[in-house]
């Protein structure tokens, strides 16, 4: 769809709009209008080429570049990827270690940088127009949907450290109506600085701004409360894509031969199916790993004793292990008729399966947003894999899976949740619960009757 981009400076429409030239905008921002067939072009880069204005710049250490000086292209991008994807993951691991605050500041750090690389190019795109306050409220409603959510992980989580102080108590208590009341005081900011000559692009910005919070914020949120399911949920959807991605690079990089899709010429289908298998099998080996640990099964939850998180708990049925009776067509084929497995590495491959058939088309829609722009990458953060959305693309749609698959096969009543939730209550209201379970416990024989 194209749209309207230049800036109002001839006649005017009888309504008093402006009647705006997409074609003229295009070349004023040093962009070529879309043309037919562009995509179908198969050419070494997944882009097209990038303006002068958006262009990223070379920021691979130099020390990198002079140990690989010398090599082709292809195998330098190769040995610069390989090297900063180690120390990734490396840091990732590192992470894990310090616990889930840690993880919590990681996501709330990437959740921000993927807003302000997206945010970016919508600035850059519209800067010639001074648009007034976009960036001021683009980071205000930021701000706003930030306190809406995690002023819910904390009524949800922490009841009993809002029950001990009193301004959470208030905060608490009206936290949606605050929420709204801070959400609106942007809304009117945004009508108030409605320019004549401007209106259409400033309320493209206005739709820029909220799908970017959609897209980044809501599902950050999620990732946080897969988190608090067990880190294991946490770790293993991230996990398993970060081996698709580099198992379908890898098995693309030396066998790809058929392109998968013209959104991404690299794409191939020999990557495609490789990094399915190589993520299954992944997949079932770490679940298998982690199962076995309480750190990394149990919900996270916040101790009043000790002011801090705690992640002790009965392993669930899920994370125990259990014996299962193959198919008969695979027990007349292998030499044994039963298998152990906990029960978390079934639901693996599920998991496994959606990171590397489902999963990347958050990355085709990624790039087809990037071809839009005609940028190459997000940002140059990270050498050799662009900006930190650039990694990110499929892990948000990999937490919302993860997330409705624990609401849909997975959660049950959560004994911790309900304990701070009746915390929470007035103390007449936490009488009459206790008499009413008393009675309901005497009535089932679990409870000896009153003397």
């Amino acid at each position: 769809m194209t749209e309207l981009r230049r800036r109002g400076g001839g006649g005017e429409d009888p309504d008093g709009t402006d009647n705006i030239s997409d074609k003229e905008g295009d070349d004023r921002l040093g962009l070529q209008g879309d043309t037919e067939g562009e995509c179908d072009v198969d050419t070494k880069a997944d882009t097209p080429d990038v303006p002068a204005s958006t262009a990223d710049t070379d920021n691979t250490p130099q020390c990198l570049n002079k140990a690989l000086e010398g090599l082709p292209p292809r195998w330098k991008n190769y040995w610069i990827r390989g090297v900063l994807s180690i120390a990734m993951i490396s840091g990732f691991f590192l992470i894990i270690y310090m616990g889930p605050i840690a993880l919590i500041l990681i996501v709330m750090t990437v959740q921000i940088k993927c807003f302000q690389e997206i945010i970016t190019i919508g600035y850059k795109v519209y800067r010639s127009y001074d648009l007034p306050w976009f960036r001021t409220l683009s980071w205000y409603f930021l701000v706003c949907v930030n306190y809406f959510f995690y002023g819910e992980t904390l009524a949800d989580y922490f009841g009993a450290l809002v029950q001990r102080e009193e301004p959470l108590q208030f905060l608490s208590r009206y936290h949606r109506f605050i929420s709204f009341a801070l959400y609106l005081a942007g809304f009117c900011m945004f009508v108030l600085s409605l320019v004549k000559k401007h209106y259409r692009l400033q309320f493209y910005m206005f739709a820029w701004t909220h799908v970017t919070l959609l897209i980044v914020v809501t599902q950050s949120h999620l990732v946080i409360q897969n988190l608090f399911e067990g880190m294991i949920w946490f770790i293993v959807p991230i996990s398993i894509v970060i081996c698709n991605d580099i198992g379908a690079y890898l098995f693309g990089f030396f066998f790809g031969r058929t392109p998968l899709i013209k959104l991404s010429p690299k794409k191939t289908w020999e990557g495609f199916i490789g990094g399915y298998f190589s993520t299954v099998i992944f997949g079932f080996i770490l679940a298998y790993l982690l199962s076995q640990f309480q750190y990394f099964v149990c919900p996270v939850g916040f101790s009043s004793d000790t002011n801090s998180f705690v992640v002790e708990c009965e392993p669930p049925e899920l994370f125990v292990l259990q014996e299962y009776t193959l198919p008969a067509i695979l027990g007349n084929t292998l030499p044994w008729r039963t298998v152990t497995l906990y029960p978390f590495q079934i639901h693996s491959i599920f998991l496994s399966s959606f990171a590397s058939l489902i999963g990347p088309f958050g990355g085709f829609f990624a790039s087809g947003f990037k071809r839009a722009f005609k940028i190459k990458d997000f940002a140059s953060t990270i050498p050799g894999h662009g900006g930190i959305m650039d990694r990110f693309d499929c892990q948000y749609l990999m937490a919302t899976f993860t997330h409705v698959y624990i609401g849909s096969f997975i959660r049950g009543p959560n004994p911790s949740k309900v304990m701070q939730q009746l915390l929470m209550l007035q103390p007449e209201q936490q009488l009459s619960i206790f008499n009413t379970l008393t009675s309901h416990l005497r009535e089932r024989g679990l409870l000896p009757p009153p003397a």
